[in-house]
């Protein structure tokens, strides 16, 4: 994980924490979840690589180096979407998927190309409060664990001394005091989880407003609490929950009393400007000129407003300012119809990598089927297994499922790997409907079985492109 700091990079950042992925390294990761598509994996380690060098580079120097885009050209389902979100999770970067064929130009209903910007802002600030809420968990439960007892233990024993009577009084705290670390030890062994409390709440929730602007609709949540600062202030409610529920609540509120909006914010905008990630799908569907009639007329205006996000800009977000100058971007498509050469010349300078994924033939669907670690054939047999009940693939079976996932993606429509989820689906129907009513048995899948379920369907063509 890597952590910034505004105009250079921090001599105590954990920067070396992901130096380490080197692009064989990296390419070696994908691996794990990605069966074949090397070009592509080795231009994506090269690119998060170069961005990972870029870190170490001298102040004067860091802001002179820009991404290197690239466009991922190739059909549905070879794994385009997957080899970004995979890049993304191994430096933990933010990362969102847009499909660009959403956007429209400015003047058009719909949503303007910023919108993607601040998405990622927020999915980022999101992530730094998720982490930051992990590192002080431990200190916030130290608090609940205070405040819970607070709410168990009475104040005083019913019984109030006179005045000036000292001692008295010292009695009273010593056994409030072995009361309350009575109750202590039976509040960490669990055993007080169901006991009543009443925890005083205050409503801090206020709607979001729908802000319309010449860009577009949006949706802006404006803290309304700052802005009036009177408004909602005394509103208490005293909520009755058992000991469990109110530790889960309390938790939530001690941990963001622990941490600092403001550096959050911060922190988030700077993980968006320098290690952001947006992958802009279907971008093929708006590589399109103005010579074309109908719908078409606005491709070229929705290009136009992509290039200066592309090319670097500042957007603003309701956490702050944001550079888009060091944002990777990762464009996909399938490119049957047009091809990246439509787009605007401005917009193809600024994705000087190319690469075409290949498409996937019968080995391809077999190692799919059992390679990665999150292989669907695993999938399968971890579901089935919260049934008590055990499933096998016979080696003949998984060979000709993967045989009828290539015959019926050349027969109709290809839709690469997403192929084998409805294949699977249909061919496990009666075992995923009747598994309770199997629990503690095996079943086999052998060929034999894959051809009673799927011949007849793979062989009447009409049929196979409704059910497949």
């Amino acid at each position: 994980m890597v952590f910034f700091m505004p105009g250079k990079v921090s001599p105590i950042t954990k920067q070396d924490d992901s130096f380490h992925l080197t692009p064989r390294k990296i390419v070696q990761e994908l691996d794990k979840y990605i069966i074949g598509q090397e070009a592509a994996k080795r231009s994506v380690a090269i690119a998060l690589r170069n961005r990972l060098r870029r870190l170490r580079l001298a102040p004067e120097m860091l802001d002179e180096v820009a991404p290197k885009n690239i466009i991922l050209i190739g059909s549905t389902g070879v794994g385009k979407t997957e080899i970004a979100r995979r890049l993304a999770r191994l430096t933990n970067s933010p990362f969102l998927k847009v499909e660009a064929s959403k956007f429209t130009e400015v003047g058009y209903v719909g949503r303007d190309v910023e919108s993607m910007i601040r998405d990622l802002v927020g999915l980022a600030v999101d992530l730094v409060r998720t982490e930051r809420r992990a590192e002080v968990r431990s200190k916030a439960g130290q608090n609940v664990e205070e405040r819970l007892l607070s709410l168990l233990v009475p104040q005083s024993g019913g019984e109030e001394p006179e005045a000036g009577i000292e001692a008295d009084r010292t009695e009273i705290r010593e056994r409030l005091e072995r009361t309350r670390e009575k109750l202590r030890r039976q509040l960490q062994d669990g055993l007080l989880e169901d006991r009543p409390v009443e925890v005083q709440s205050q409503q801090i929730g206020f709607p979001s407003l729908r802000v319309f602007s010449n860009s577009g609709v949006e949706e802006m949540d404006i803290n309304l609490r700052e802005m009036l600062p009177g408004l909602g202030s005394g509103r208490k409610r005293i909520r009755r929950m058992s000991v469990a529920e109110a530790r889960e609540y309390l938790l939530r509120e001690e941990e963001e009393k622990l941490i600092d909006p403001e550096e959050i914010a911060r922190e988030g905008i700077l993980r968006v400007e320098q290690s952001g990630i947006l992958f802009l799908d279907e971008i093929d569907k708006i590589a399109g000129r103005e010579s074309r009639q109908g719908p078409d007329v606005s491709r070229e205006g929705v290009q136009r407003d992509l290039l200066p996000i592309v090319e670097g800009t500042t957007v603003n977000t309701k956490f702050g300012m944001v550079r888009t100058d060091h944002i990777l971007f990762i464009a996909a498509g399938a490119f049957h119809v047009s091809k990246p050469s439509d787009l605007i010349p401005e917009l193809q300078g600024r994705f000087p990598i190319r690469v075409e994924l290949d498409a996937l033939d019968k080995n391809d669907f077999r190692r799919i089927l059992t390679e990665p670690k999150n292989a669907l054939i695993r999938q399968y047999q971890a579901l089935m297994a919260t049934e008590d009940l055990e499933l096998e693939f016979t080696d003949e079976s998984i060979d000709l499922i993967a045989e009828f996932a290539a015959e019926v993606n050349e027969k109709s429509e290809n839709i690469g790997a997403r192929r084998l989820h409805t294949i699977l689906e249909k061919l496990l129907e009666e075992i995923s409907f009747s598994a309770s009513e199997l629990s503690g048995r095996k079943q086999v899948v052998d060929a034999d079985y894959v051809r009673k379920m799927l011949s007849d369907i793979i062989k009447d063509r009409d049929l196979s492109r409704f059910v497949l």
